[in-house]
């Protein structure tokens, strides 16, 4: 496969908030340390994401030493947010599962209200290695996932990135191109491959961390979304539909689900195992 090589990894403190960019990240068996502990629901325990609400994708999430946040978004005033104590907890439900999380204080429901326009509570994920089994057809017993749409990380690659972007570019709405990386909200993005070629790997070593493919990533409206403005367009799903349609979804991305756990930093080779 020549030289590939892991270019960048990203963590969302809060699903569906901006990404952040780091050098070197640890993996747990449910994810990337720090990925997609936090989520916002609405009054009735539903997830709120970008789906719903755009603007989410300007609000940031820091993360702070013990897990707690400091969150700030345009026009409010930032917030501290520690992880809640151990206590009562909440039903949430993440598309068709239900996951119990622990809310966090009235303070941090107040600025995600403020921020959403509706009545919005921030939770947290106390316990990932019981709270939410991943999707059984496509896991071994005992393997969990965070607050993230299904599974613990998921992969996408720049040549694939560069193909979609001149497929978009030859089609009737090239003036919505090239779309950058951070519309597909990845959590490691590797350099060095091949276009479309995860769509063949079965197992995957980055580093010293063996992962095991669990599916390709259907793709939703997030991906029109500019995770700079809010604004939305037609693409990448246009295109994706076009070139990209496998069964019923629009394919960009490798969902991965870890084998081994360990450290990821930028630059660690990527080998496909099978």
């Amino acid at each position: 496969m020549g030289n590939a090589e892991l270019q960048s990894l990203h963590v969302h403190p809060v699903k569906a908030f901006r990404a952040v960019g780091l050098r070197e990240a640890v993996v747990e068996p449910w994810g990337l340390a720090g990925d997609r502990r936090w989520v916002l629901i609405d009054d009735g325990g539903k997830v709120v994401t970008q789906r719903q609400q755009p603007h989410l994708a300007l609000a940031a999430a820091e993360l702070l030493p013990g897990g707690g946040l400091r969150l700030s978004a345009p026009g409010q005033e930032a917030i501290t947010v520690p992880v809640p104590s151990p206590g009562a907890t909440v039903t949430v439900q993440v598309f068709g599962d239900k996951v119990e999380a622990v809310p966090a204080g009235a303070a941090a429901h107040a600025w995600c209200s403020a921020l959403v326009g509706a009545g919005t509570r921030l939770v947290h994920m106390d316990d990932p290695a019981t709270r939410r089994p991943v999707d059984p057809q496509y896991a071994l017993p005992g393997e969990t996932v965070g607050f993230a749409d299904g599974y613990p990380l998921l992969l996408t690659s720049r040549a694939s990135l560069d193909s979609l972007n001149a497929l978009i570019a030859e089609g009737d709405r090239a003036e919505e191109g090239p779309v950058p990386m951070n519309r597909f909200r990845p959590n490691v993005v590797v350099a060095g491959a091949p276009a479309w070629a995860e769509d063949d790997w079965q197992r995957v070593r980055i580093g010293e961390v063996v992962f095991r493919v669990a599916k390709p990533c259907g793709r939703c409206v997030v991906t029109t979304t500019d995770q700079a403005t809010a604004e939305r367009g037609k693409e990448p799903l246009r295109t994706l539909g076009r070139h990209r349609r496998f069964g019923g979804d629009l394919v960009f991305g490798q969902n991965l689900v870890p084998e081994s756990t360990g450290t990821l930093r930028v630059g660690d080779p990527v080998t496909v195992l099978g």
